[in-house]
C-alpha cells in the first residue's frame, strides 16, 4: 500500500522518517528517488514499503547506487592504491561478486548482502536487510534438496541459522580501550606476519625488508558517532580485505627485489588477497578444475540458489548464503549438481562435504588457520577433487597462508616467459616436483607474502585486464611529450 509522507523534495534524494539499513526506528534519512512515484508539493508517495514497529521500511528491491544519496552510505578511509575493487573482486579469487552498476560491486560477506564502491580515498559500503524468515521458506520449497537432521533434535534450518550467526561473529569487534577503536582477529595475526617481513630478505642481496605498517581505516558515519553496527560492519570489511596489511609497503619491497614486478605494478596497483570463508573458498575452487572464471561464477551462483539459504532479492537478482556442509552432503545433491552442469565435479563436492563431516567435524576447515602451510596443504589434499593448486588457493585466500603460491600452467608460463626460468624445462606437464620448485622460487624472491605478489602478476596476465596495459602505455607516451 502506498503511504504519504511530508518531506522536502531534493534533486537526488528526499529526507523521510524510516527504519532500515541498520538505523534505529524514526531515523531521518534520505530516500532515493527510485522509491518515489509521485510528488505533490511537499507530499511524497512512496512506491512500496513495509511497516515495522509502526515505522516505514522502504522496499529494498533495488541495488544501491552512491550517486542516488551518499548520506545513506557508510565509508572507511582506504586509498585506491591499497585496494582496487575492479581488480580484486574480478580476478578469480571469489566468484560471487557482480558489478551491478558502474564501479559498484554486490556480493555476500558474513551472511549479509553488500554493495561496495570506492572513491579515490574511501571505500563505501551499503548493507541490505535480509528477508524475514517466514518469507524465505516459501521461495525454494520443493526446488531444494531435502536435508536430513544434522544432530539430535537439530534440523537443517537450525544449522543454517547457527552457521550464519557464527559467520557474523567470526570477527572480534570488542573495543580495545577507550578511544582505541577495534581490533579484529585478523589484525592480531597480521602483526605476526609483519614481523616476518622485518626479518626475512626480499631478494638476493636485498638485506632486511621493512615492516608493513597498518593501514589506517578511520570510521565515518553519516550521523557522526559510529554505532555498534557500524563498528561491526567495518571490522568485517577490514577482515575480508585484510586492510591491516599495508599493500603500498609490500609493493615497494617486491619492486626492489624484482624489476619485472616493479614494471607490472605501475598499472596493477591495489591487488590484495581476500580472507574468505574457508568453506565457500574450498568448494568454489573444487569447481575450478578445467574451467574458466565466468563459467565457475555461474556454477557457484546456481549452487547457492539451489542449496543456500535466501537472503534478499535486488533487481530480480536473488542472493543466498553459501550452502552449509550438511546441505552439500545431503542425499540427492550429486545428481542435482550434475543437472546444474557440474559434471564430474559434482561427486567431488558431495564426497568432500561428507568426508569433512564424518571424519573432521564442521569447524575443521577454520582450524587449519592455526597450522603451518605444509600441514594445511597435506590435510586439504586428502579431500576428493583437491590437488596441489586448489589446496594452495584455499590456503592463500581463506587460511591466512600468505606465503602460499598456487601454480597452474598459466603461472608456469609466467615463470618461464618473464623470469627466464628453466624450472620444468623438458617437462610437458606440471609435475609435483616442478610445482614445488616454482613455488619455492617465488617465495625466495618475494618473501613471506609471496602469494600476494604472485596474485598481482596473475591478475595482470588475465585477458580481461589487457586494456589497462594499453591505457597505461598511452599515458606514458603523453607524459613523454
Amino acid at each position: 500500500m502506498a503511504m504519504l509522507f511530508s518531506a522536502m523534495c531534493l534533486q537526488f534524494c528526499n529526507p523521510v522518517t524510516v527504519m532500515g539499513n541498520g538505523r534505529p526506528a524514526g531515523s531521518v534519512v534520505a530516500l532515493p528517488l527510485e522509491h518515489v512515484r509521485e510528488r505533490e508539493g511537499t507530499e511524497i508517495k512512496v512506491v512500496s514499503c513495509r511497516v515495522v514497529s509502526q515505522k516505514v521500511l522502504p522496499d529494498m528491491s533495488r541495488h544501491a547506487v552512491l550517486s542516488a544519496g551518499a548520506s545513506l552510505w557508510r565509508s572507511i578511509s582506504c586509498p585506491s592504491a591499497e585496494l582496487r575493487l575492479d581488480l580484486v573482486l574480478n580476478c578469480g579469487q571469489s566468484f560471487r561478486w557482480r558489478e551491478t552498476s558502474e564501479g559498484h560491486w554486490t556480493g555476500v560477506i558474513a551472511g549479509r548482502v553488500w554493495t561496495l564502491t570506492q572513491t579515490q580515498d574511501r571505500l563505501w559500503y551499503w548493507t541490505y536487510p535480509s528477508e524475514p524468515r517466514e518469507e524465505r521458506e516459501t521461495e525454494t520449497g520443493a526446488d531444494r534438496v531435502k536435508t536430513e537432521p544434522t544432530g539430535e533434535g537439530e534440523t537443517q534450518g537450525v544449522t543454517n541459522r547457527r552457521e550464519e550467526k557464527r559467520g557474523a561473529e567470526r570477527v572480534n569487534t570488542e573495543p580495545t580501550g577507550e578511544g582505541e577503536g577495534i581490533t579484529s582477529y585478523t589484525e592480531k595475526k597480521r602483526r605476526r606476519g609483519r614481523e616476518l617481513i622485518k626479518t626475512e630478505p626480499m631478494g638476493e642481496g636485498e638485506g632486511e625488508g621493512e615492516g608493513a605498517r597498518e593501514v589506517k581505516t578511520e570510521e565515518v558515519s553519516p550521523q557522526g558517532e559510529g554505532s555498534e553496527q557500524d563498528r561491526k560492519e567495518q571490522a568485517i570489511l577490514r577482515d575480508y580485505f585484510q586492510l591491516s596489511v599495508s599493500l603500498g609497503e609490500l609493493y615497494e619491497q617486491w619492486s626492489r627485489a624484482d624489476p619485472h614486478f616493479k614494471q607490472v605494478s605501475e598499472t596493477f596497483t591495489g591487488v590484495r588477497i581476500l580472507r574468505q570463508d574457508p568453506r565457500e573458498c574450498l568448494f568454489s575452487f573444487i569447481c575450478t578444475s578445467n574451467n574458466h572464471i565466468s563459467r565457475i561464477s555461474g556454477m557457484v551462483q546456481r549452487l547457492c540458489e539451489r542449496l543456500g539459504e535466501p537472503l534478499c532479492q535486488l533487481d530480480q537478482t536473488p542472493y543466498h548464503q553459501f550452502p552449509t556442509l550438511q546441505a552439500l552432503a545431503a542425499p540427492g545433491v550429486e545428481p542435482l549438481l550434475r543437472e546444474l552442469g557440474f559434471g564430474y565435479r559434482a561427486r567431488f563436492v558431495t564426497q568432500s562435504a561428507r568426508q569433512i563431516l564424518e571424519q573432521q567435524g564442521p569447524d575443521w576447515l577454520e582450524s587449519l588457520r592455526d597450522v603451518t602451510l605444509e600441514e594445511a596443504r597435506l590435510a586439504l589434499r586428502k579431500l576428493p577433487g583437491v590437488g596441489a593448486k586448489v589446496a594452495d588457493c584455499v590456503c592463500l585466500m581463506s587460511l591466512d597462508k600468505a606465503e602460499s603460491v598456487p601454480v597452474d600452467t598459466h603461472v608456469w608460463q609466467i615463470a618461464r616467459r618473464d623470469y627466464a626460468s628453466q624450472l620444468g624445462a623438458g617437462h610437458k606437464s606440471l609435475t609435483d616436483r616442478v610445482y614445488h620448485d616454482i613455488g619455492d622460487h617465488f617465495r625466495k624472491l618475494w618473501g613471506p607474502y609471496a602469494g600476494w605478489a604472485h596474485s598481482v602478476l596473475f591478475c595482470a596476465d588475465l585477458k580481461k585486464f589487457q586494456n589497462l596495459k594499453a591505457e597505461e602505455q598511452v599515458k606514458k607516451k603523453g607524459r613523454k611529450r
